[in-house]
């Protein structure tokens, strides 16, 4: 099953999470971020990766999904 557009709304935004500290988040300001990553962060929330629907810090599901998303991300970059 290949990924689908939403999938990869979700994997771009894990990417731009900063794994090296558990205490920065992000926050996706629904009138200046892109329409598809306002939507990805909701369901990311609803998924319970992240802790807030337009943001905040990752859980530890979060985490560990964004930790193998950034690896995914590293090894199809090099």
């Amino acid at each position: 099953m290949p990924f689908s557009s939403d999938h990869i709304d979700e994997l771009n935004l894990l990417a731009m999470f900063d794994l090296s500290s558990a205490q920065e988040g992000l926050k996706v300001h629904q009138h200046s971020a892109a329409p598809e990553m306002v939507i990805a962060a909701e369901r990311l929330h609803q998924k319970g990766l992240i802790t807030q629907k337009d943001g905040g810090y990752l859980t530890s599901l979060g985490s560990e999904t964004a930790e193998h998303a950034q690896r995914v991300l590293s090894v199809l970059t090099s």
